[in-house]
């Protein structure tokens, strides 16, 4: 793929994603081929920052993590109660490296 186009992806993408996992993703973007290219463009990323609003917000209940298809945490939160509230507060740190792990991995599932 032309060095141009995975630029111009990663500027608009950089946020759904670990810092240091941006020099390895765009080593392998400009190796994909362009009949997968126009998939990876329409994959829709979950924000980190809106899934650490709603954690905050209704956390105890499980939706961030159902929200990023942990569906078995999210039900573990749900009859917990988030875990008494430790659970809750422990994934307002954990929930933003979470959502930026699912978004990789939504990025290789096109790539491999």
């Amino acid at each position: 793929m032309e060095e141009q186009k995975v630029d111009m992806f990663l500027m608009a993408n950089a946020k759904y994603f670990e810092s240091e996992q941006i020099p390895q993703l765009k080593s392998r973007l400009k190796e994909v081929d362009d009949s997968k290219w126009t998939m990876i463009q329409s994959i829709g990323f979950k924000n980190p920052t809106t899934l650490l609003i709603v954690s905050l917000l209704v956390g105890g209940l499980g939706i961030d993590r159902f929200m990023i298809g942990d569906t078995g945490l999210g039900i573990g939160k749900l009859l917990t109660c988030g875990g008494l509230g430790i659970w809750t507060i422990v994934d307002w740190f954990l929930i933003m490296g979470a959502t930026r792990k699912k978004n990789l991995e939504k990025v290789n599932q096109y790539l491999y």
